[in-house]
């Protein structure tokens, strides 16, 4: 991510740039680093065997987790005496646990309270980094699911070629701070392009139908 900034955001010290300015903030987060990159060490010989199937072990429970608050529904008369104690809505009838847990002001410690959860976790014996990545994992996950998305949707772009100096002046529908920043940086994909400051995504439409996309 920072070496593409160098290259297409005309970053002249690189000590201004910073993670805040990586296009999926929501996936690049500090408590899934761990998830995410352990597998790469692994590979590179930077991580041992012990950490890796650790980190699967975290990743497996953080899951199955996630399953068990999805599939378990709750009484009213076991949850709202706790939605009380955070001032949130209480409910008329039993609903899923995910969908009570989603709210803002339930948190892990709340669903502690419920004997199914307790009895889940200490039979599934989990420590407090698999709650954590759970309730991130509840709490965001719409979020999460729209920057995958998002994610999915930019990496299909990075198949798409733009043909080598190419003239975007000619281009006339493209704004005029489009056709001078993609002049200047000469992307080589529409991914790319869709990464330079400047460049709105109407911008990158008209280059798909120039394109033929």
């Amino acid at each position: 991510m920072l070496i593409d900034d160098l290259i297409t955001k005309g970053t002249e010290e690189p000590y201004r740039m910073f993670t805040s300015r990586a296009e999926y903030r929501t996936l690049l987060r500090q408590d899934n680093a761990d998830l995410r990159l352990t597998p790469k060490g692994y590979d590179l010989g930077l991580a041992k065997v012990e950490r890796l199937r650790r980190t699967e072990d975290k990743q497996s429970k953080s899951d199955s987790f996630v399953k068990f608050f999805q599939d378990t529904s709750v009484l009213p008369e076991d949850i709202n005496p706790i939605l009380k104690d955070v001032d949130s809505a209480l409910v008329k009838q039993s609903d899923k646990m995910y969908k009570v847990f989603s709210r803002p002001q339930v948190t892990m410690d709340s669903m502690l309270q419920l004997t199914a959860v307790s009895d889940f976790v200490q039979a599934q014996e989990l420590d407090r980094e698999v709650l954590e990545q759970t309730e991130i994992q509840v709490k965001y996950s719409g979020y999460i699911a729209k920057e995958k998305n998002n994610a999915d949707k930019l990496q299909r772009l990075e198949n798409v070629k733009i043909p080598e100096n190419f003239d975007y002046s000619k281009l006339k529908s493209l704004s005029y701070e489009a056709r001078e920043k993609l002049n200047s940086i000469q992307p080589v994909t529409i991914a790319q392009a869709s990464r330079v400051s400047g460049v709105n995504p109407s911008d990158i439409s008209v280059l798909l139908v120039y394109l033929g996309r």
